[in-house]
């Protein structure tokens, strides 16, 4: 994979860059990602926090408070709306929303997680490893 893997938002106002290969890829089937990426499931990148700089203009982020009691921040274009990335307030990572690559094909999810509120139209990989729940 070569590096950095860089990205941005649909309208060119935000723009980063990974300076490492993704920890893990998944696809997050749960009703908060569900709501926020507006589809059966949000598809995300997991880096080290300290790996993703914003090259360009500013993320806008909204905090959730989600089922497991965690505080989720995702970001966002405050122009456009789309979505970029995503923190957790129990580890120092950034997941990073896979349609926002430059390169969405370096997106190779490794399992599917929450599971348990996927909908019956959403037709998951069945080689991928499922969790019925988060991945702890």
């Amino acid at each position: 994979m070569e590096l950095p893997i860089t990205g941005g938002c649909a309208c060119g106002a935000v723009r980063y860059e990974c300076s490492v290969e993704p920890i893990m890829a998944l696809n997050c089937h749960c009703r908060d990602c569900q709501r926020a990426s507006g589809s059966a499931y949000a598809p995300g990148a997991w880096f080290p926090a300290d790996a993703v700089r914003i090259t360009k203009g500013r993320v806008k982020y909204h905090d959730t408070k989600v089922e497991t009691g965690n505080t989720v921040s995702r970001g966002f274009c405050a122009d456009c709306g789309s979505p970029l990335l995503a923190k957790n307030s129990t580890a120092p990572m950034f997941v990073v929303r896979a349609g926002s690559l430059d390169d969405p094909s370096l997106h190779r999810p490794q399992l599917d997680i929450w599971v348990s509120s996927a909908h019956p139209w959403d037709h998951m990989g069945p080689a991928l490893p499922k969790y019925e729940r988060g991945l702890g």
